[in-house]
């Protein structure tokens, strides 16, 4: 079986509490995107891991793929598999790349030996290996809320088609880094309603990291300047960095030319998607 992780984006995000537990309340609609990691999952004696692509500095039993496997294994004694990913998707970039491996582990591996969950019960199984996690079971615009794990499905019924720019600056961001000086405050009140508008987004949409991040890695602001520089209607880093997007008017020529010293591989460009991805 061959399934298509994609990325997401944030658009939005407010860090709106610190919780007695350590971790912070935000608000944050989340939108599946088409940058996608691909992962093979074949039923086989013992369980393994082969990555290409991007590096992963990571032991087999530390990544989230095991760690779905072994969550289902323990619960329903699932047979052992043999997974490929190839990894397309920037680490550490703020698209939530490692946390949709995740979650279209548990899927396919749902499927593969027919155990029948709903999107519920696998909902509480991403639960348990990331807060990004549940969002990519339903894969639909959403607005998340509590640690992000908390979902409440979102149409956004915009009506113009717009190109999608997403950059990766070969830059980590630590999330430890990201909410060092972050101060949190109430989100604006009703503030998904102005979502239909993509024009007045500027005017109200906010991430909270982006100051904080700024502040250390003034590549990361000079990216989103070029985004702006080059036309875009709306630009902003997404989650807790690194990667910023851009938003541009279909017709805008955009390719991956536009941004200089850039790799082409940290580039993606893609229609914008407003609902649920479908492979």
């Amino acid at each position: 079986m061959i399934v298509f992780p994609n990325a997401k984006i944030n658009l939005g995000l407010f860090i709106t509490e610190k919780r007695p537990d350590g971790f912070h309340n935000l608000e944050s609609v989340f939108l599946p995107v088409n940058w996608f990691d691909v992962l093979e999952i074949i039923p086989s004696k013992k369980f393994s891991l082969n990555v290409s692509g991007r590096v992963i500095n990571c032991k087999t039993e530390d990544n989230l793929i095991f760690k779905a496997w072994n969550l289902l294994q323990s619960d329903f004694g699932i047979q052992a598999v043999e997974t490929h990913l190839i990894k397309n998707i920037p680490m550490g970039a703020g698209l939530g790349g490692g946390s949709s491996d995740a979650a279209f582990m548990l899927k396919a591996l749902n499927t593969l030996f027919e155990l029948n969950l709903n999107d519920t019960q696998l909902e509480k199984y991403a639960t348990m290996l990331g807060s990004d996690c549940p969002f990519f079971i339903r894969n639909k615009a959403a607005l998340a809320y509590d640690k992000g794990n908390k979902l409440k499905e979102l149409d956004l019924n915009i009506q113009n088609e717009y190109t999608l720019v997403i950059i990766w600056p070969e830059i980590f961001v630590s999330t430890k880094e990201a909410y060092s000086q972050i101060i949190p405050k109430k989100a604006p009140a009703n503030w998904t309603k102005g979502l239909q508008n993509i024009v007045k987004w500027k005017e109200f949409l906010n991430n909270d990291f982006e100051s904080t991040v700024f502040s250390s890695h003034s590549e990361i602001k000079d990216l989103k300047e070029q985004m702006y520089q080059s036309g875009a209607i709306y630009a902003s880093m997404s989650g807790s960095g690194s990667s910023v997007f851009g938003i541009f008017d279909k017709n805008r020529q955009i390719d991956k030319n536009t941004f200089k010293n850039v790799h082409s591989e940290n580039i993606n460009i893609s229609k914008l998607n407003y609902g649920r991805i479908e492979l």
